[in-house]
């Protein structure tokens, strides 16, 4: 009989770790390491069940790029068992190229000047599973999904991995005392493909990716929430319904949007670290469910085509105090403040930062064709209680539990990890240093707050130059970034464009 006051060890009762590990996994790069924690091992326990059950024969090992692009390995069922001990080994490489695909650092030199040892000629880094993030793969038979961690082979982490960055960030903020929630407005683009195949001129290498697919519109556009333009694309709609919950994603909404082939997609806040996956998972899930249906969806925020409406990422988030329990973005009843202290902190550090964070939130040189004024974009640093048109809105106020902070000035493109990163690091500043927040702006594309960056190397700029940052991040890891952000920007400065050729080949 147990004694009355023993507890389990999941509720913090002492005692031996209670760890489901098969002899044959003991030994392993994981084990070894000491890498996974007991949820951990018991979720691998119950991968081992499902994947036996429903007779998965392949499972994708995955890991989010520093775009936020999923790359990975699909292993075969007999090997998936060793690939859980022990990861699976991938190009260094692939943290050092810039989003065509082209290496910006001399990967096979000794020294390739990353800042950090372990990338010398293009070693090997290790994909490490984390079970707690197995999904089936509904679309595809009989496959399942991990996503994974980064480690030098030593076992050292990597500190490129931008999953692993993210987590540095929130347990800067728990030693605060704070535990952040997030929740996802992604808006995208769907248009039908209208080409055959794979042609050569979509072939390009490393630097001079080959042009883009063909495809044509979904909807006319200029109606936001149209019931019957939506119910035109019901076949995707359903599709995506399945697929998204099927993955266990918090999926809210699919909702038709204002520009022409522009839809939205909403999942309910959840943990920060949580939301970050689900984005990760579901943008990749909306693409590939999309083109087994005929269509080609993008996340890209400006496509051509589309330029009435871009598309961006809205974030929401608040703060939860870890010691009460309490919302510690929401004021009093009596308040006449729409948020609390620490609630107005944290929005002045989100403002201060805005500049450097963009280069996190807008990453790419398309983003920054988006902030535009009337455009329900912001356009400049501002902030506004419900107010669309500012970067930062106010939602909620006194007494209501959902007060929130929506940053409405990042691309769905962006790392999802990095975004929201950029979001801890910026707020925690705010509330250390106590800073006071600014006035609200009434008229958002009025106001003469300062302009939000006009472009990636600008944004990247201001990146390298702020202190706050480079103390959260690390020297390595902000020198890293804002080198693969420069390259790509200074290869866009060096196309000629079709404008370019429109504006000045006949007048010349």
């Amino acid at each position: 009989m147990r004694n009355v006051d023993e507890r389990d060890v999941a509720e913090g009762g002492g005692g031996a770790s209670a760890r489901p590990m098969l002899d044959k996994d003991r030994g392993g790069f994981v084990d070894r390491h000491d890498l996974w924690s007991d949820p951990q091992y018991a979720a691998a326990a119950q991968m081992r069940r499902v994947i036996d059950e429903l007779g998965i024969e392949m499972v994708r090992f995955g890991f989010a790029d520093q775009h936020g692009i999923l790359r990975g390995k699909t292993i075969a069922r007999s090997a998936v068992a060793a690939a859980m001990r022990s990861g699976l080994t991938a190009p260094s490489s692939l943290l050092l190229k810039d989003t065509s695909g082209k290496s910006v650092y001399p990967v096979f030199a000794a020294d390739p000047k990353v800042g950090v040892a372990g990338f010398s000629g293009a070693g090997d880094i290790v994909l490490v599973p984390d079970p707690t993030s197995f999904r089936v793969v509904p679309w595809a038979r009989r496959t399942g999904w991990v996503l994974c961690d980064v480690r030098f082979p030593d076992g050292s982490p990597v500190p490129f991995c931008t999953r692993g960055l993210l987590r540095k960030q929130l347990g800067a903020l728990a030693q605060r005392g704070y535990r952040m929630t997030v929740g996802a407005e992604l808006e995208f683009h769907v248009f039908r493909a209208t080409g055959e195949g794979l042609a050569g001129d979509r072939v390009g290498r490393p630097g001079a990716p080959g042009v883009a697919p063909v495809a044509g519109p979904t909807t006319a556009g200029s109606q936001l929430l149209h019931e019957e333009t939506l119910d035109g694309l019901d076949e995707l709609v359903q599709a995506l319904y399945t697929g998204l919950t099927s993955l266990d994603l918090p999926l809210r909404s699919i909702e038709l949007e204002f520009g022409p082939s522009q839809l939205e997609l909403t999942m309910a806040a959840a943990d920060a670290a949580v939301t970050a996956d689900a984005v990760l998972v579901g943008r990749s899930a909306v693409r590939q469910i999309a083109r087994r249906h005929g269509y080609h969806a993008t996340f890209m925020s400006r496509p051509q085509g589309a330029e009435t409406a871009s598309t961006g990422w809205h974030l929401h988030q608040s703060l939860t105090d870890l010691r009460t329990g309490r919302a510690a973005f929401v004021p009093g009843v009596a308040d006449t403040e729409p948020l609390s202290v620490t609630g107005r902190s944290y929005l002045e550090g989100l403002l201060r930062h805005a500049t450097a964070a963009a280069a996190f939130t807008t990453p790419t040189v398309n983003g920054y064709k988006r902030y535009q004024p009337y455009s329900l974009a912001p356009d400049r640093i501002a902030w506004g209680v419900d107010n669309k048109g500012a970067m930062v809105r106010v939602v909620g106020g006194p007494g209501d539990p959902a007060t929130r902070l929506e940053n409405r000035s990042g691309e769905p493109a962006a790392n999802p990890y990095l975004y929201i990163a950029a979001q801890a690091v910026s707020g925690l500043d705010g509330i250390t240093r106590r800073l006071t927040l600014r006035p609200p702006t009434t008229a958002p594309y009025e106001a003469s707050a300062p302009r939000l960056p006009r472009s990636l190397g600008e944004s990247v700029a201001a990146l390298e130059s702020d202190a706050t940052f480079r103390e959260a991040l690390g020297d390595v890891v902000v020198d890293w970034y804002a080198h693969l952000k420069r390259a790509e920007f200074e290869r866009y400065l060096l196309h000629v464009s079709d404008w370019e050729q429109r504006e000045y080949f006949g007048m010349f």
